[in-house]
């Protein structure tokens, strides 16, 4: 069963940190790129992170420098530490996988297997 489990959201305060992770299991396929999306409420989902097999990684520009991807192939999960916290980063997480990327993409079309999310609640 292919499943992609989010865990590590919560509620902080604006400047706080927040660790993600996504156990990932039974992909169907190599995942050529993993990466970490986001959606607040009324808004359109969003790339946040990205990281390619290949190790490049891309980012949005609004989280760079403050949000890191990185990847523990051993425990097959996929991390996204989030600092300096704001309260426009406040939405829900999803984590995807896909076997067809050709780089580090944050277009969601190129991902297949899709997490439940986990919700980020960040106050001023």
């Amino acid at each position: 069963q292919v499943q992609l489990v989010e865990s590590g959201g919560g509620s902080v305060q604006a400047g706080g940190s927040l660790r993600l992770s996504c156990a990932t299991s039974g992909l169907p396929y190599s995942a050529r790129c993993l990466g970490w999306f986001r959606q607040g409420p009324g808004k359109e989902r969003e790339g946040v992170a990205a990281l390619h097999s290949r190790g490049s990684t891309t980012y949005a520009d609004s989280v760079k420098g403050r949000f890191a991807i990185s990847q523990d192939n051993a425990k097959n999960t996929l991390y996204l530490q989030m600092s300096s916290l704001k309260p426009e980063d406040t939405a829900m997480y999803y984590c995807a996988a896909s076997g067809r990327c050709v780089s580090s993409t944050l277009a969601t079309g190129w991902y297949d297997t899709w997490g439940q999310g986990t919700q980020v609640t960040v106050s001023s």
